[in-house]
C-alpha cells in the first residue's frame, strides 16, 4: 500500500535554522521540500565533492590494498595529490601521443634536426625539403639545385637548394604544397621525450595505485560530504520574512514545507512543542508533489530490486500495483523464456548466494529471492509446455510428459482440439491455445485494472463508467478470439446454452461504450461528463481501438516465447551431429554454451522490453497511472 501522508509547514525564528535542521535530522521523519540552496559554504562542499569523487574514479576498485583510515582533512589532501597526479598523466598522454604522431609523420626521411638545418641557414645554406610527384620533378627546370634523397614509382623525396637564380622564389612558392614542414625538435629529441614520458606515466600510475588503501576513507567522506549539502541546502534554502515594516524591531523567521507519515505525526508534533516551533498540519491535495512510501508484505516487497532498477515509483494518488506487478511478471517471466532448463539454471544461479547467506548468518538479498522466483515460474512454464533446453518431446523421458498440460505441450504440438461446441468441424491447435491463454492474461490483467478505479469511484456514478470499461473488455475480448485466433470456433453466430455469444459480445461492446461515454468523465454532471466526452470524441473512439490493441499486444508473449524455442532448437541441431566425435565434442559444447546463453541474454531483453511493459504502459494505462512520484526520503543521520 502506499502509506498516508500529512503536509507539514513548519515555522521557526530565523537565527534557529541550524539547531532546528540538526533537530530534524535526529528525529529522521520529516521529507522536507526544499530542492535548491545558495551560498559560498554550498559551493564548495560541492567542488570538494566533485574532487573525492574524481578521485575515487581515479585510483578505482583494488578489494588487495589494505585500507587505512585517515582525517577528513588529509582525505582531501590525498584526493587534490590524486586528481593533480591524474591531470599530469593526461598531459603527459596527450604529449606523447602528439610525438607519437609527428614521428609517424617523419618516420620515411630518417633522422631530421631541425637546429643543424638551421645552423646551415645562418651561414648561407638554405635548404628544405620536397616529396612530390615522380613526373613533376623530372619535369623542374636545370637551374634548381636538388639532391634526390629517395624515391619510388610514384613521388621522389628531395633536398632543395637555394642558389639565388631568377624566379626562384615563385618557384620555391608554387612548391609549397610538397614541402615537408620540419619539427620543432630533432627526431632523436623526440624519442627521447617519448621515453621519458612514458616512464613518468608509469610512475604515475604506481603512485597513483599506492593510494589505493585510502579509498574507503574517500567513500566515508563522500557520503559525510552529501549529508553536509543535503544540510546546507535545507539551511539556505528556507524561506525568510520579517514580521515587521521597523527594522529596528524586525523579527526574522524562517519556513519550510514538507511531508511526513501520518503515524510519525505525534512525534513531530510533540518535537515542535518542544522547540517552540510554529507547525501546520494539512491533508495533501492533488497539486502538491508528495512524496511516495510504500509499504507491503516480505513476499510482495520482492518486487522493490526491478522497481528500484527500472526507477519507477507511483504516484500519490496513484494505485500501489506492487502485488499485482510481481504476480503477472512472474508469469510473464515465465512464458517469455519458455524452458524449464533455463529456469533451472536462474535457480542454481540464485541458489549459490542464497546459501551463503543463509551459511555465514547475513541477510538475504531480495534481488536474488526474486531471481530465484524466475526461476521456478521458468521451470513451471517448461514443464506445462513440456519444454526442456530445446529438447523434441520424444527426446524428453514419459514422466515429464505426463506432467504437461496437453492443449499446450508441446507433446502434442501437432494435435488439432475441437471444443465441445463445434461438433469436430473446427478445431484449435496448440499455438493457438497459448494464443487464447495470453488473451486470457490480457483480460484478467486489464479487468483488474478497471476493478480498481471502480473501488476508488464505489462512491459516485462515475462507477458506471468503469463497469462501461470491463463491459467492453469482455465483448472486445472475444472479437480479438474471433479475428485474431480462429473465426470457425469463435464464429459471431455462435449460440450456447441457447445464448448468442456473438451477438451477446457485440451488446457489452456498445452498452459497455455507452456507459464509459457517459460517466467516465463525470465530475458532478451527467450534462458535463457527456460534453466532454463529444469535445473528445476522437480520443473517445480511438480509446475503443486502444482496448483492442491493448488485448492483441499480449500475444507478444507467444510470440517471442516461440522465438527463443527455435533459437534452443536450431542450437541443438547445429551441436547434436558432433557428439560422438571426439575431436568435435569441444565445438560441440561451445555451441551449446554459447548458443544457449546467448538466448538466455536475448530472453532477459525481452522481459524487459515487453514483459515489463506489460506492467507498466497497458496494465498502467488502463489504471491511468504515470508513474509520476518520487520516493520519500527523510531528512536523517545516516542514509
Amino acid at each position: 500500500m502506499i502509506v498516508p501522508m500529512k503536509k507539514v509547514s513548519l515555522i521557526i525564528l530565523g537565527d534557529k535554522k541550524t539547531e532546528t535542521l540538526k533537530e530534524l535530522r535526529k528525529l529522521g521523519i520529516v521529507h522536507i521540500e526544499i530542492t535548491e540552496g545558495s551560498g559560498e559554504r554550498l559551493s564548495e562542499l560541492k567542488e570538494e565533492i566533485t574532487l573525492l569523487e574524481n578521485a575515487a574514479f581515479t585510483i578505482g576498485k583494488n578489494k588487495k590494498a589494505e585500507q587505512k583510515e585517515i582525517s577528513a582533512s588529509k582525505t582531501l589532501s590525498v584526493a587534490r595529490e590524486i586528481v593533480s597526479l591524474a591531470e599530469e598523466k593526461k598531459a603527459c598522454q596527450s604529449e606523447r601521443i602528439a610525438l607519437d604522431i609527428e614521428l609517424e609523420r617523419l618516420k620515411n626521411w630518417g633522422e631530421l634536426d631541425p637546429h643543424s638545418i638551421g645552423d646551415l641557414a645562418s651561414k648561407g645554406i638554405d635548404i628544405s625539403f620536397y616529396e612530390m610527384p615522380k613526373t613533376e620533378y623530372e619535369g623542374l627546370s636545370d637551374s634548381v639545385k636538388t639532391v634526390r634523397l629517395d624515391s619510388n614509382k610514384a613521388s621522389v623525396k628531395f633536398l632543395l637548394l637555394k642558389s639565388g637564380f631568377e624566379g626562384e622564389d615563385e618557384l620555391v612558392q608554387s612548391l609549397r604544397n610538397y614541402r615537408l614542414e620540419l619539427p620543432r625538435i630533432s627526431t632523436a629529441e623526440m624519442a627521447e621525450k617519448i621515453d621519458e614520458l612514458s616512464a613518468r606515466i608509469k610512475a604515475i600510475d604506481e603512485q597513483i595505485a599506492s593510494y589505493a588503501e585510502y579509498a574507503e576513507s574517500m567513500r566515508k567522506a563522500i557520503k559525510s560530504l552529501e549529508k553536509e549539502i543535503e544540510f546546507e541546502v535545507y539551511a539556505t534554502g528556507m524561506a525568510d520574512e520579517s514580521l515587521s515594516a521597523d527594522e529596528s524591531k524586525a523579527v526574522s523567521v524562517a519556513y519550510f514545507k514538507g511531508y511526513i507519515e501520518a503515524d510519525n505525526l505525534d512525534r513531530l508534533q510533540q518535537t515542535a512543542k518542544k522547540n517552540s516551533w510554529g507547525l501546520l498540519v494539512e491533508e495533501p491535495c492533488e497539486e502538491d508533489n508528495v512524496p511516495t512510501k510504500l509499504k507491503n508484505n516480505k513476499f510482495v516487497s520482492l518486487i522493490y530490486p526491478l522497481t528500484d532498477f527500472l526507477g519507477t515509483v507511483p504516484g500519490y494518488f496513484e494505485y500501489d500495483i506492487s502485488g499485482w506487478f510481481l504476480m503477472f511478471i512472474l508469469i510473464f517471466f515465465g512464458i517469455i523464456f519458455g524452458d524449464g532448463g533455463y529456469g533451472l539454471l536462474i535457480c542454481a544461479v540464485a541458489a549459490i548466494p542464497i546459501i551463503k547467506a543463509v551459511v555465514s548468518k547475513k541477510k538475504i538479498s531480495p534481488a536474488f529471492l526474486l531471481i530465484g522466483l524466475f526461476g521456478l515460474s521458468t521451470m513451471l512454464w517448461g514443464t506445462l509446455t513440456c519444454t526442456w533446453f530445446g529438447l523434441a518431446p520424444e527426446q524428453l523421458p514419459n514422466w515429464l510428459k505426463s506432467l504437461s498440460i496437453p492443449v499446450i505441450s508441446n507433446v502434442y504440438a501437432d494435435r488439432i482440439w475441437y471444443p465441445f461446441w463445434t461438433q469436430g468441424e473446427a478445431g484449435l491447435t496448440t499455438a493457438q491455445n497459448l494464443q487464447i491463454f495470453c488473451f486470457s492474461l490480457a483480460l484478467i490483467q486489464l479487468t483488474v485494472a478497471h476493478i480498481k478505479g471502480a473501488v476508488r469511484n464505489k462512491k459516485t456514478v462515475k462507477l458506471l463508467g468503469d463497469i462501461g470499461s470491463i463491459l467492453q473488455l469482455f465483448g472486445i475480448y472475444y472479437l480479438v478470439l474471433s479475428l485474431v485466433v480462429n473465426a470457425e470456433v469463435f464464429s459471431f453466430g455462435l449460440v450456447l446454452g441457447g445464448v448468442p455469444i456473438g451477438t451477446v459480445a457485440i451488446a457489452l461492446i456498445g452498452i459497455g461504450f455507452v456507459l464509459s461515454f457517459v460517466f467516465s468523465n463525470y465530475e458532478g454532471s451527467i450534462i458535463k461528463s457527456i460534453l466532454s466526452s463529444l469535445t473528445n470524441i476522437v480520443s473517445v473512439l480511438l480509446g475503443v481501438v486502444n482496448v483492442f490493441s491493448d488485448i492483441v499486444s499480449y500475444i507478444r508473449l507467444w510470440a517471442v516465447g516461440l522465438a527463443g524455442a527455435a533459437i534452443s532448437s536450431t542450437v541443438n541441431e547445429l551441436a547434436g551431429p558432433m557428439f560422438g566425435k571426439f575431436l568435435f565434442m569441444i565445438v560441440a559444447i561451445f555451441i551449446l554454451v554459447f548458443g544457449h546463453g546467448l538466448n538466455m541474454i536475448l530472453n532477459v531483453l525481452s522481459v524487459i522490453v515487453h514483459g515489463i511493459r506489460l506492467n507498466t504502459l497497458e496494465f498502467s494505462s488502463h489504471l491511468n497511472m504515470s508513474w509520476s512520484g518520487h520516493k520519500f526520503k527523510p531528512f536523517k543521520e545516516e542514509i
